[in-house]
């Protein structure tokens, strides 16, 4: 038998199925596209976190050493105190914004997943 290209059902359903397995590709090229994006996003957010963090704990060490240095002939217990509680109270605040930003939680997969709805809402079916 000669080849011939499908005609009727038979190449609809192959044109269909051709189109569905292409979309199906871009979609999880996407995906794929959007964890990288989400993994260098991550990578450095928490090396300039952990960057931060190091020199401002090292700023707020030298100024309380510098305090208690300057105040130790008359308020050596205060200035270490006061230290102390302004340590702890910034401590408090950054464990709050962290908590927060934890809970507001991450955009991964949006594009995707409004890529996806675009595609049942031209299939005929609402999200």
């Amino acid at each position: 038998m000669a080849d011939h290209p499908d005609t009727g059902w038979t190449g609809s359903l192959r044109a269909r199925l051709d189109n569905l397995l292409a979309a199906a590709q871009t979609r999880l090229e996407l995906l794929t596209v959007e964890l990288q994006e989400e993994k260098l996003r991550l990578a450095r957010l928490l090396f300039m976190t952990v960057l931060a963090a190091l020199f401002l704990g090292f700023a707020a060490v030298f100024a309380a050493l510098w305090i208690t240095v300057a105040l130790w002939d008359s308020h050596r217990l205060l200035a270490l105190g006061l230290s102390t509680g302004l340590f702890v109270t910034l401590g408090v605040a950054a464990a709050t914004v962290a908590a927060r930003t934890v809970a507001a939680g991450s955009r991964l997969f949006a594009a995707s997943i409004n890529e996806l709805n675009k595609d049942r809402s031209a299939l005929g079916r609402e999200p």
